[in-house]
């Protein structure tokens, strides 16, 4: 699990293993027992758990922010 930014008491990464076939490009985001899935193109909720209205607004608000930075990450690892 590529851990790409740590901010805000969240770890973002990906999955190493993607499943077969691969998803299109997302992030994840870990706090505690919260969890949280974005699509990256476009910058989308994929899925959450235990997670309140104000707080995947605020995860959306910086996803959208590092956007670049996990696509980057993302092709970095999966296109070599």
């Amino acid at each position: 699990m590529p851990s790409v930014l740590r901010t805000d008491g969240y770890r973002f990464f990906f999955y190493s293993d993607e499943g077969h076939p691969r998803e299109p490009p997302r992030i994840h985001a870990v706090s505690g027992d919260k969890t949280i899935k974005f699509w990256l193109d476009p910058v989308e909720l994929a899925h959450s758990k235990r997670l309140s209205a104000s707080e995947i607004g605020t995860l959306l608000k910086l996803v959208t922010r590092h956007r670049d930075l996990f696509w980057e990450a993302w092709h970095a690892y999966f296109d070599t």
